[in-house]
C-alpha cells in the first residue's frame, strides 16, 4: 500500500485534532462523575441499608473509545433488588427519589426522568450524566438486570466484566485498539448524518474489532486497519456469528435466527445486534463497501489532492491534511 501523500502518522493527526474526546475533556467528565459517585460513597457510609449501593462510569468513556461529540456521561447505579420495584417506570422514579435523598443539593431540575434512564444535569460545568439502572442482587461478578436503552426490557449484564473485557483488547494492542475504534465511530456517525435509516450500534463497532483482535488481527497501521475492518463486514455480510469466551462457552449460545448475530461476552442469551434487519444490515455492508473501495483508491492515488478526496469519502470533508 502506499503511503506517499497520506500514512499511518497523517490518520492520527486528525483522529487527535478532529475525533478523539481531548483528555482535559476526558479527565473533567471522569472527575464529575468521580464526585457523583464519591458522595453515593460516603452517603452509603453513613446509611449502609441504603438501596443504592454502586455508581460505575460505563459505556465509552469508560471503555477509551469517546468522541470529541461526546455530551453526556453513562453511569450504572446498582439497586438492591429486593428493595426495589420491578416495573420499569416506577423503578426510574423510586430512584429519583433515592438521589434526590443522597444528594440533597441538587434542584428538581437537575434530576429529570428519561425514557429508560435518568438525566443528572451540573449546572456548573453543563454536562449532563445519564444515570442507567440495574436491579442488583449481590453477585460478586456485579451480574444484575439492567434496563435496556433499546426497548426498557431487563438484561443481565456486568459492568465491571464489560470494562475487563474491553481493558484485555486494549493491553495487546497499546493505543490502537481504542484508536481504531473511535475512527471505525466517527465514519459510522457521518453515515448515520448522510444516509436515512442508517444505524451502526457503538457497541457493534467494538465487539467487531475485539474478534479481530482474537482472530490476530494488528492494528498499528490504521490505513491498513480501517480497511480489515471494512473487509470484514464486506465478506462476511454482516451475517457471520460473533461470539466470545472470555465468560462462557460458546457451545452454550442457542441457535440465533436474526440477520446479524453478534453475541453480548457476558451474556450468552443476548445478540446485541436481535433488532437490526436485514435492510439495516445490508446498508452496513454496502457503506462498508464504498469506504473499503475508497480507501483502496486512496492508497493509489497520484496526487494529494486526489488522496484527500478519497479519504473525505471515509470521514467527511473535515478531513483535510
Amino acid at each position: 500500500m502506499s503511503r506517499e501523500h497520506i500514512n499511518h502518522n497523517d490518520i492520527l493527526n486528525f483522529a487527535q485534532a478532529k475525533v478523539n474526546l481531548p483528555k482535559t475533556e476526558s479527565d473533567k467528565y471522569r472527575a464529575q462523575a468521580r464526585r457523583l459517585r464519591e458522595k453515593l460513597e460516603n452517603y452509603l457510609n453513613d446509611h449502609p441499608d441504603f438501596s443504592l449501593k454502586k455508581m460505575m462510569i460505563s459505556g465509552s468513556l469508560a471503555k477509551g473509545t469517546a468522541l470529541r461529540t461526546l455530551n453526556d456521561i453513562d453511569v450504572a447505579c446498582y439497586v438492591r433488588g429486593m428493595d426495589a420495584p420491578s416495573d420499569v417506570p416506577k423503578l426510574l422514579e423510586y430512584i429519583v427519589e433515592k438521589l434526590r435523598k443522597a444528594f440533597p443539593n441538587f434542584s428538581p431540575d437537575q434530576v429529570k426522568l428519561q425514557t429508560y434512564s435518568i438525566s443528572v444535569s451540573f449546572k456548573g460545568t453543563g454536562l449532563d450524566i445519564d444515570i442507567v439502572p440495574i436491579l442488583y442482587f449481590g453477585d460478586a461478578n456485579w451480574y444484575g438486570n439492567l434496563v435496556s436503552q433499546d426497548d426498557g426490557s431487563f438484561l443481565k449484564t456486568s459492568i465491571p466484566l464489560h470494562l475487563d473485557f474491553i481493558r484485555n483488547r486494549k493491553q495487546k494492542h497499546d493505543q490502537h485498539f481504542s484508536q481504531v475504534i473511535r475512527l471505525a465511530k466517527y465514519w459510522a456517525r457521518k453515515e448515520k448524518r448522510e444516509k436515512d435509516g442508517f444505524r451502526f450500534k457503538s457497541f457493534m463497532i467494538e465487539l467487531i474489532f475485539a474478534k479481530l483482535s482474537d482472530n490476530g488481527a494488528n492494528f498499528s497501521d490504521y490505513p491498513e486497519a480501517l480497511q480489515n475492518f471494512f473487509t470484514y463486514i464486506a465478506t462476511t455480510d454482516m451475517r457471520e456469528l460473533i461470539v466470545f469466551s472470555d465468560y462462557y462457552s460458546p457451545d452454550i449460545v442457542g441457535p440465533v435466527t436474526t440477520p446479524v448475530k453478534i453475541i453480548d461476552p457476558v451474556n450468552e442469551e443476548n445478540n446485541v445486534s436481535n433488532l437490526y434487519t436485514n435492510t439495516q444490515a445490508d446498508m452496513i455492508v454496502d457503506a462498508a463497501l464504498d469506504a473499503g473501495d475508497a480507501i483502496d483508491s486512496a492508497l493509489s492515488a497520484t496526487t494529494k489532492q486526489d488522496t484527500v478526496y478519497y479519504w473525505q469519502k471515509v470521514f467527511g470533508p473535515s478531513f483535510q491534511v
